[in-house]
């Protein structure tokens, strides 16, 4: 009770402060545009992109970075803060902040911002808070734009900061990306919970005041930013910035010298342009397009666009493959970039899919096999099957071995085979184990405890086994664990996929009894499974001559290569130990 009031009040006081922000008028919110700026990106072809960096030149030089307009595609940051809402807070905390983004258009960028981190933080337990590392990087990654992230990672020291908070940046731009320094707004709390308010410096406004103090008399060699940007001011942190006390309209170049801005004829070009400063080319001033040769023979190669590509457009995506680190584990419940748009289809949907999932699970639990894939399919149920051979030995039953997509994989495994396949697993909610149609079997990790039960269930009939231990969603398969090779020669690998576009049917870190209720509300969810035949006699170790590490690197190498997977060595104890902060073990009751 102590502890609600506490939370009641927190809340209460974090309220009363934020009705006192004031609104901006509309007239107010205009970006600056230059009476001659028609026609001005079609005309800078020529301008070198920032895919073009002398990469010798600034290898050894310190970048000053703006994650949220030089770094990321999108232009705004509300998906960033539902996901927040959603996974932290709850549906009633997401529809909050979804019911207030028509009014953040009225707000500047400041504010908008503070009442986005109100909503989605405020009542949010400060302590175990881990979306930051588990939900946001993989949605921070499919954002980063390629020429930003490319001119970002030729720099030697690389410092990016964002308005953002701390705990929402810090483990994508560590993590993922490397970054030496990240600087962002620090939320307060009370009683041990976030007060949804940023603490003082906090926020775009007074962001320049942080990077002063924390560079001083050292300023970064380098600035990365977007012409589009509503504050340029913190580029008095880099050693060239403008010397006049207003930013230039809609300028491009920085240096110490003090231009005069009106009279562009009489520019030295080849002192403003002394430092490389990568920024996008929407917006460019006629001024400077009249001087562009000027730009071309008087040191040209030091200026870069972010954008300024062949085809002047801004937005390529940073293709998977250029990660600086694999994404290997995310946690989180929505599959999709949760925008305005893509959120109130959601809240549309979930009535409807919450009573889809009940109609396909009694479809599941009641129906036959064969007229319960019949009719999932009419439900929007997907099956692809690939049969290479499915062989049945009666006198002790086939280990099928499968890698880990979801709870569901042996129900999809039973569905294919047409008949019941026992399962076993290390950790299993009561809920799960009650309502599953299909036996199931409570492994201890006790591995002489394990492998005799699995034999007597072996003696039975069929049994499915995933040696990864955990569930993956991205395209890698962890490492097998061994004890499977040592039960019987009657192996049978199985490949398993899956396929969603809403809601994920895995969780480290929320309720593992509603894996498969989110799994099958989704508006088409799709399984692809492929059985390839025995294993021979000769790379097993009941017969041939194979130890249990060849067999269960075989058998993960021959289902990576089925699905186009990579083959890892990390752990189930490596996955929760990144989202959860746990060995993901279920207690017992």
């Amino acid at each position: 009770m102590a502890d609600n009031l506490m939370l009641f009040s927190v809340f209460l006081h974090s309220f009363l402060r934020a009705l006192r922000l004031p609104f901006v008028p509309l007239r107010k919110l205009r970006y600056p545009r230059s009476h001659s700026s028609r026609g001005m990106r079609a005309s800078f072809a020529s301008c070198p992109s920032a895919t073009k960096v002398p990469i010798d030149d600034i290898s050894t030089k310190t970048m000053l970075c703006h994650l949220d307009s030089a770094l990321l595609r999108s232009d705004s940051t509300f998906a960033y803060f539902m996901l927040v809402a959603f996974e932290g807070g709850s549906l009633l905390r997401a529809l909050l902040l979804l019911l207030t983004s028509p009014f953040l258009f009225l707000l500047n960028e400041d504010l908008r911002l503070r009442v986005m981190v109100f909503v989605s933080f405020c009542g949010l337990k400060k302590e175990g808070f881990k979306l930051g590392r588990s939900v946001l990087p993989k949605f921070f990654l499919e954002d980063v734009d390629l020429e930003g992230f490319q001119a970002l990672m030729s720099a030697n020291k690389r410092v990016v900061f964002s308005g953002l908070p701390t705990v929402m940046i810090e483990g994508f731009l560590l993590d993922y990306l490397g970054v030496d320094l990240v600087v962002g707004s620090e939320l307060s709390a009370a009683g041990g919970y976030y007060t949804g308010l940023l603490q003082r410096g906090g926020g775009m406004g007074r962001m320049v005041v942080v990077l002063k103090n924390l560079f001083g008399e050292k300023k970064a060699d380098v600035g990365l930013e977007n012409i589009k940007a509503s504050d340029y001011h913190w580029l008095s942190c880099c050693k060239r910035w403008p010397a006049t006390d207003q930013r230039p309209r809609n300028g491009i170049a920085w240096s110490k010298t003090k231009v005069n801005w009106s009279r562009p004829e009489l520019i030295d070009w080849s002192s403003v342009l002394s430092d490389i400063f990568l920024i996008n080319s929407v917006g460019i001033p006629n001024a400077f397009q009249s001087h562009k040769n000027n730009l071309r023979t008087e040191r040209a190669q030091e200026a870069y666009m972010v954008g300024a590509s062949e085809k002047r457009s801004r937005g390529t995506a940073l293709p998977k493959e250029m990660y600086p680190k694999p994404l290997i584990f995310h946690d989180g419940r929505l599959a999709f970039r949760p925008t305005p748009l893509a959120t109130l289809a959601m809240f549309i949907w979930l009535p409807l899919g919450f009573l889809l999932a009940i109609l396909r699970s009694l479809v599941g639990l009641f129906c036959p096999y064969s007229i319960a894939m019949f009719v999932g399919s009419f439900l929007g149920l997907s099956l692809q099957l690939k049969v290479h051979g499915t062989p049945r030995t009666r006198e002790s039953g086939v280990l099928y071995v499968c890698n880990h997509r979801t709870l569901l994989d042996p129900l999809y495994l039973s569905g294919a085979l047409h008949r019941p396949v026992t399962a076993v697993t290390y950790s299993l909610s009561r809920i799960s184990e009650l309502l599953s149609p299909i036996r199931t079997a409570r492994l201890t990790r006790d591995r002489m405890k394990d492998g005799e039960k699995m034999k007597s269930l072996l003696s039975k009939g069929d049994l499915a086994v995933c040696p990864e231990g955990t569930t993956c969603r991205e395209p890698y398969l962890l490492r097998f664990s061994p004890l499977f090779a040592e039960l019987t020669d009657q192996i049978v690998p199985v490949a398993l996929n899956v396929s969603v576009s809403m809601f994920y049917g895995t969780t480290a870190s929320g309720l593992k009894c509603l894996d498969p209720l989110f799994f099958l509300m989704n508006p088409f969810p799709a399984y692809y499974v492929e059985i390839f035949e025995k294993l021979p006699q000769e790379l097993t170790c009941t017969e041939g001559q194979s130890s249990r590490y060849e067999v269960a690197n075989h058998v993960q190498k021959m289902l990576a290569d089925a699905l186009g997977f990579e083959c890892t060595m990390l752990t189930r104890k490596d996955k929760y130990m990144v989202l959860a902060g746990n060995e993901g073990i279920v207690p017992s009751r």
